[in-house]
């Protein structure tokens, strides 16, 4: 007798990201492809002290059950990490440790969507989310962005049209697009929240990684200035971007009843996260290694950043067009078909492959009316010289195709 797969499954496919990860395997390829941090970047060192610490101070408790909550001490770092941010008001009891930010994401999508709920995400937007979301049998509405994030005109039309269960944005640094949300924007968001009483969840798993001058302040952060604000938002953070994805530690801050009923759906998947890994990332975050470690990272990547933007300026010219990103892990880009050259972002990831480079077509990131026209690269785990010769390649792609 065949499997009888659950309705839910119907309205989901694999992730065309790790479908093209497939294809990697050809020798000598350069990716562009995916949204990793940069594995020669991790202080090994720091974490090797914090697991031993671990071990040495609080053995009996990182190899323990723990509280689906999360593990104390690391619930109080995480808080003062947070304030120290510019979060102000957030407690350890504020906030519950996931999984990694796409548990809390998924603990969002259990706990408030029923099948036929709308949800407004940004076009376009994380392809996981987009996914998640339609497991539980949401309907994406899809609002529109540029350069400085979501057009927040159109949001603020969409939310009043189609009464969304909530908005998920990526205000700073997106994934895909690499904008970052406006200060005039942001607090035009958390105005509209509460006047139409809308629930806003704002994923932040890059902020940290700016390059140069700071990024304006979290929803979070300007919350206390919109009052009624604070209740109408949840914040979901991760460790993965800026010290190791592999210890798979995020967190979500919410309103008590979303983490009350997040914390319960979280029994049921898990029991908690690794309390050896809370444990490690608690004793980090207490000796003060973080700041130096995000330092490095920055700098590291705005060369890299800048370094791919110029190669796609000199390599492509007027065949593509971009905002130079202020932070994150992608370049957002879009074909323009100058010259009858391609136009299309899947016809050139499969020239490009032959190329011998890698990167991720745009239109999966849509959750409606794809753009095939766009394309994201990461110029993350990749040096400068490849990310010349990986640009040189990609160049040399585009000149092969004609629209």
């Amino acid at each position: 007798m065949p499997l009888q797969f659950a309705d839910r499954l119907s309205n989901v496919e694999t992730s065309a990201i790790r479908e093209l990860f497939k294809l990697l395997g050809k020798p000598g390829i350069i990716s562009f492809a995916g949204g990793f941090p940069d594995s020669a970047m991790f202080d090994v060192e720091g974490i090797r002290v914090a697991v031993n610490t671990a071990l040495t101070v609080e053995a009996g408790s990182a190899l323990q059950y723990g509280a689906t909550e999360g593990y104390g001490p690391l619930r109080e770092q995480l808080a003062a990490f947070m304030t120290s941010k510019g979060n102000t008001g957030v407690a350890p009891d504020n906030l519950i440790v996931t999984t990694g930010s796409q548990q809390a994401l998924d603990l969002i999508g259990k706990t408030l969507i029923s099948p036929g709920d709308k949800v407004i995400v940004e076009g376009p937007t994380f392809l996981a989310t987009i996914q998640c979301f339609r497991l539980y049998g949401a309907e994406l509405i899809s609002a529109p962005i540029d350069g400085n994030g979501v057009k927040t005109d159109e949001l603020e039309k969409l939310i009043a049209e189609h009464k969304p269960k909530f908005v998920y944005l990526i205000p700073t640094f997106g994934n895909p697009s690499g904008a970052m949300l406006s200060l005039e924007r942001r607090k035009a968001v958390l105005e509209m929240a509460v006047k139409h009483q809308t629930l806003i969840v704002e994923d932040d798993p890059y902020g940290d990684l700016y390059f140069g001058e700071a990024p304006p302040p979290s929803l979070l952060a300007l919350s206390p200035q919109v009052r009624g604000s604070r209740e109408l938002l949840a914040h979901c953070g991760s460790m993965s971007k800026v010290l190791s994805p592999g210890l798979r530690v995020g967190w979500m801050i919410g309103p008590e009843p979303l983490l009350a009923r997040a914390t319960m759906c979280k029994q049921f998947s898990d029991a908690h996260t690794s309390t050896f890994a809370q444990a490690t990332a608690a004793q980090y975050l207490k000796a003060g290694r973080m700041p130096a470690t995000l330092a490095h990272v920055r700098k590291v990547y705005a060369e890299r950043a800048q370094v791919m933007c110029d190669a796609l300026r000199r390599e492509l010219g007027d065949a593509i067009d971009f905002v130079q990103p202020q932070g994150g892990l992608f370049v957002w880009a879009r074909l323009t078909g100058a010259g009858g050259k391609v136009s299309d972002g899947g016809e050139l990831a499969k020239r490009a492959i032959e190329k011998g480079v890698a990167f991720v077509p745009g239109a999966p990131f849509y959750c409606a009316n794809p753009d095939h026209a766009t394309l994201r690269l990461s110029f993350a785990t990749v040096g400068v010289e490849k990310i010349l010769e990986g640009v040189g390649r990609l160049g040399a792609a585009v000149g092969d195709i004609r629209a």
